[in-house]
């Protein structure tokens, strides 16, 4: 699962960070989704996946083995704790542990609508590595006068209830898809979302629609193969439990979309979950460019063949993965011809402005130019820099921080989105090994589907300085421990 921002769901790896070389590291994986009960408001849910081969078990008295791993949950605004939790999960005593399976952790907790720091520390009391924590910025925003779709929260099985508990919604037992990757192995796409007030602004027994759809997270290109659309009936609470075939779906990174249309067909809501394909053998086949029309097209008056190359090389920035390794085998063969190469760079600009593709080459062109005056180097140009592919993905950042000459530290900067897409306050840390180059590495981000490292700023730190995940802890003699890093990650 990924992120629950607006968007709602949001998948954070947690590694634990080993005292001791030989010591396991405990791997678990966090999501969270949100939504609104007609009786009791919103409320968020939890979902923690453990690898069962990563935790310490112990024997007890009874030569059964036991878990210990706590895990402390906190929600804040403004500094002000508004809900917390401290609890020991629930494992089962295990007879050995050679065959440990994995295990699923869920809890609710109702939140009003708002802004909250959700901060998550996980400690298996066993083991002699530190506890591990990470945090994250949520919203929550369910306001009654507005048609609003929950969290998407993608499903692993579901079958119908006996017995209601924890993972009981709707008449159904659900078991979360904790993480938002979906291996060669797994050929359909399970997900739960809710539909809230459709009945109050679009009136009593009155029809809408819901079309659920996978678009390319780069480009936001719908791919109607995978698409499913329903007449409904407006009520309080609308669900939607359902299945897409995603076999023949590439490799790459997708959002699941789900909108809410009236019956004018005029959309009212909308919803994006992010979520990661590997399904390697699948591509764009040449066969696919054969039909397209280069005649009087902009495509067709880049006659030189290193240009057309280098053009098509400067596109792999916002490149789906199909797309990025059907360009690159492109490039590489000596043989393609000329009208091969025009017709994908057509064909890739078409697919984004149908109506003004050039227009649309245009305007990149110029951001690649100003790219590679940039963040070039005396080996690699800009665009294939990390600050440039993000620069050219996302858009040039609302502010950015950063510190060149702190003893403590390497040349480091760190940008910051008001948004991207349906994310909002969302951040890229970059960092400089080298500080003789202009060659900057992107160490971390809370974006979906970008590098995630909660060692982050350790990579920033130099030497005596490194233990900076305590740095609240470490005496700071004059002023120099943690250098402007701290001053400007404090909020981070």
């Amino acid at each position: 699962m990924k992120t629950i921002r607006t968007l709602l769901i949001l998948s954070i790896f947690i590694a634990g960070f080993a005292q001791q070389t030989y010591a396991k590291k405990l791997q678990t994986y966090v999501s969270y989704s949100t939504f609104s009960s007609p009786s009791d408001g919103p409320y968020l849910e939890t979902y923690l996946a453990f690898s069962g081969r990563s935790i310490y078990f112990v024997k007890n008295e009874k030569n059964k083995f036991l878990s210990n791993i706590e895990i402390t949950m906190i929600f804040s605004q403004n500094n002000i704790v508004k809900a917390f939790d401290k609890y020991i999960v629930n494992i089962p005593e295990q007879e050995d542990t050679l065959n440990i399976k994995n295990f699923i952790d869920q809890h609710r907790f109702a939140l009003p609508n708002g802004s909250y720091l959700f901060e998550i520390q996980i400690n298996d009391k066993n083991s002699v590595n530190k506890s591990i924590s990470g945090k994250d910025s949520i919203t929550i925003n369910f306001p009654t006068d507005k048609i609003m779709v929950s969290g998407i929260q993608p499903i692993e099985t579901y079958t119908p209830t006996v017995k209601p508990s924890t993972y009981t919604k709707s008449g159904y037992d659900l078991a979360p898809m904790v993480i938002n990757f979906y291996p060669k192995t797994i050929n359909k796409l399970a997900y739960y979302t809710e539909i809230y007030n459709t009945d109050k602004l679009l009136g009593k027994d009155e029809k809408f629609i819901t079309k659920c759809y996978v678009e390319s997270y780069e480009s936001k290109i719908e791919l109607p193969e995978y698409e499913i659309i329903k007449r409904e009936t407006t009520k309080p609470v609308q669900v939607i439990l359902q299945e897409i075939a995603i076999d023949k779906l590439p490799s790459g990174n997708y959002n699941l979309v789900v909108e809410v249309r009236d019956k004018d067909n005029q959309m009212v809501s909308i919803n994006k979950m992010f979520f990661q394909r590997s399904n390697p053998g699948l591509t764009i086949k040449p066969e696919d460019l054969e039909n397209l029309i280069l005649s009087n097209s902009f495509a067709e008056k880049i006659k030189n063949r290193d240009t057309l190359i280098e053009y098509i090389r400067y596109l792999y920035p916002i490149s789906s993965e199909i797309e990025k390794s059907f360009a690159q085998n492109l490039v590489k063969q000596n043989d393609v011809s000329t009208n091969m190469l025009q017709k994908y760079f057509l064909k890739f600009w078409m697919d984004r402005n149908n109506t003004n593709p050039e227009l649309a080459w245009n305007n990149y062109l110029f951001e690649v130019t100003k790219v590679n005056n940039s963040y070039s180097t005396g080996y690699q140009k800009g665009y294939l820099s990390d600050r440039g592919r993000v620069y050219l993905q996302y858009g040039p950042p609302n502010s950015i921080k950063g510190e060149n000459f702190d003893q403590a530290s390497f040349p480091y900067e760190i940008w910051h989105y008001y948004r991207i897409g349906n994310q909002s306050n969302k951040k890229f840390v970059f960092c400089s090994h080298d500080e003789a180059a202009n060659n900057y590495e992107l160490i971390n981000s809370d974006v979906n589907g970008e590098v995630s490292d909660l060692g982050w700023m350790n990579k920033i730190k130099k030497g005596d300085y490194k233990d900076v995940l305590n740095y609240e802890k470490q005496p700071q003699e004059d002023g120099i421990y943690g250098g402007k890093l701290i001053e400007n990650f404090k909020n981070y």
